[in-house]
């Protein structure tokens, strides 16, 4: 009776297994051949690498291409190797430890500290959300001609959607998106053999050079650095590390034999590499449209209607073929279908990336449902108030509004990054906690601090900018100080959070080894 009346409680205390309705559910082979295994194993990834190709990422990658060529090609391929190194880390963590990077911070962290790790998390999806609330609800107006007020309300409505998927089950859930990434795939694959691109400069593009990073010329307001900030920030996404420390458990594995663990681990990586492959050619299309597709300079509103609408204008097209295909509409509703497709991709990691911060840093439950409802209802607060500021002003100023709210939102994945990359670092480095055959070889110990260290040092560089272009376009010598000082004040707040977060990591791996210790030689003695 008292198990059926928790069943009903909204909220609820949860302090066992990571993402404990699906954990260990999938039931994978044992002594099957390569192909086979790795079949078994695939999904995780899917859902990690949709977080690297949401609606957030596509008007960086478009600018990019439209304003520096190929330059920043290199940029996209530097973020998804660093992904792949970062993602890798996250499954490890769950599969050897069998638990999620938020119960693990929180099982060496204070109560305090967890708490404030768990709201800078939440800012981190909700801005997510927002680029997901904007995404999708654009491709509604876009494809149905749905007022975007009205629109911004229905996607509110894909909390039933979530409802229908929890009840078919994970490995159903894997296949459907799966099948929205081949859907976005396909799409600008189409569109960019349409285009012909000149694929020496794309791979000529993939090299950095000391253009890559300049702080010349400007173009659009944007320079190389700050094309490549933006690219950066909305490639690596800690809401990921959490996901992928989580769902990488749903694999049924004896824990207890170690050859069983090592499979587990190796196929994952497999996964996770091919998926963010994927994610990375997805990326990479974006780019080549924005120098192939468009004619250089054509887009003058890099917001999704901007874009849209160039892909239905003949005279912002590159090529007869582009021209003659647009002509029918197809590209343009193409890339609105890619965008709904996107949006709800991101509906469904985004939601299993809340419950499990929410109950790893708080052990709180929520039923998917309401969590979904509650965040989502927050994100769309934002966007409405936007369109209802705007709704007196010019199509394109309305456009660009949304745009730099989407942009803007992303601020907030800046704060929240290195809390998530740093101690996933600090607990896959550790004998104590991987094991002297899971804790991290020398190279990746070398790369991952390389990488933790870099993106650390970009996001907080680039914080002042963001901070600025919350003051609108043209902000002046006043509103750009303010910003400044703001953007600094943080940093230093960001970079004492840090050091209290390692400081509290391995006085707690302390405590947690020394605890394992006792309870073996306790274990020894009573035999």
């Amino acid at each position: 009776m008292a198990n059926t009346n928790k069943k009903h409680k909204l909220i609820e205390y949860a302090n066992g297994p990571s993402l404990e309705e699906i954990n260990g559910t999938v039931k994978v082979p044992k002594g099957k051949g390569f192909w086979k295994t790795l079949l078994a194993y695939s999904g995780p990834g899917a859902l990690v690498a949709v977080g690297y190709m949401d609606p957030g990422n596509w008007s960086t990658s478009i600018t990019g291409g439209q304003n520096f060529q190929y330059l920043l090609m290199s940029v996209i391929l530097i973020s998804s190797l660093i992904a792949m190194l970062l993602q890798y880390m996250a499954a490890k963590l769950g599969i050897v430890t069998q638990m999620d990077l938020a119960q693990a911070i929180r099982a060496r962290t204070s109560k305090a500290l967890g708490i404030i790790l768990w709201i800078m998390t939440e800012l981190a999806i909700m801005a997510t959300d927002i680029a997901e609330v904007i995404g999708a609800a654009i491709a509604l107006y876009l494809l149905f001609g749905i007022p975007l007020t009205y629109a911004v309300f229905i996607t509110v409505l894909d909390v039933l959607v979530l409802l229908l998927l929890t009840k078919i089950g994970f490995r159903k859930i894997e296949a459907i998106v799966v099948a929205l990434i081949f859907v976005i795939l396909f799409v600008f694959v189409y569109q960019v053999a349409l285009s012909d691109p000149d694929w020496g400069g794309v791979f000529a593009g993939l090299v950095p050079t000391a253009k890559t990073f300049a702080e010349s010329p400007s173009i659009g307001g944007q320079t190389p650095i700050t094309g490549a900030l933006g690219i950066i920030g909305a490639t690596v996404m800690p809401h990921n590390l959490y996901l992928h420390s989580a769902i990488s458990q749903t694999r049924a594995i004896d824990h207890n034999d170690e050859e069983d663990v090592a499979t587990a681990v190796r196929f994952s990586a497999w996964d996770s590499n091919i998926q963010l492959s994927f994610a990375f050619i997805v990326n990479s299309l974006l780019l080549i449209m924005g120098v192939a597709v468009f004619k250089t300079g054509a887009v003058k509103d890099p917001s999704f209607f901007g874009l849209y609408e160039a892909l239905s204008n003949t005279s912002m097209l590159s090529n007869g073929v582009l021209i003659a295909v647009a002509k029918s509409g197809i590209l343009s509703v193409l890339f609105a279908v890619a965008l709904l497709a996107s949006g709800q991709n991101s509906t469904i990691t985004g939601t299993l990336t809340g419950q499990v911060i929410m109950e790893g840093f708080i052990h709180m439950r929520m039923p998917l449902w309401a969590r979904r409802l509650i965040t989502r209802l927050l994100s769309v607060v934002p966007v409405l108030i936007c369109v209802a500021l705007t709704s007196g002003e010019s199509t394109i100023q309305q456009h660009e509004a949304i745009n730099n709210l989407m942009n803007n939102s992303q601020v907030f994945l800046a704060f929240a990054l290195p809390f998530s990359m740093l101690p996933l670092l600090l607990m896959t480095n550790s004998e104590h906690e991987m094991g002297a055959r899971f804790k991290n070889s020398l190279w990746v110990k070398v790369v991952g601090w390389i990488s933790v260290i870099g993106l650390t040092f970009l996001n907080l560089k680039g914080l002042p900018e963001n901070i600025t272009d919350f003051f609108g376009d043209n902000p002046s010598a006043h509103e750009i100080a303010l910003a400044h000082n703001i953007a600094y004040f943080l940093i230093v707040l960001i970079l004492a959070l840090l050091v209290w977060t390692v400081i509290d990591i391995i006085h707690g791996d302390r405590k947690l080894a020394a605890k394992k210790q006792a309870a073996m030689q306790a274990q020894h003695l009573a035999e």
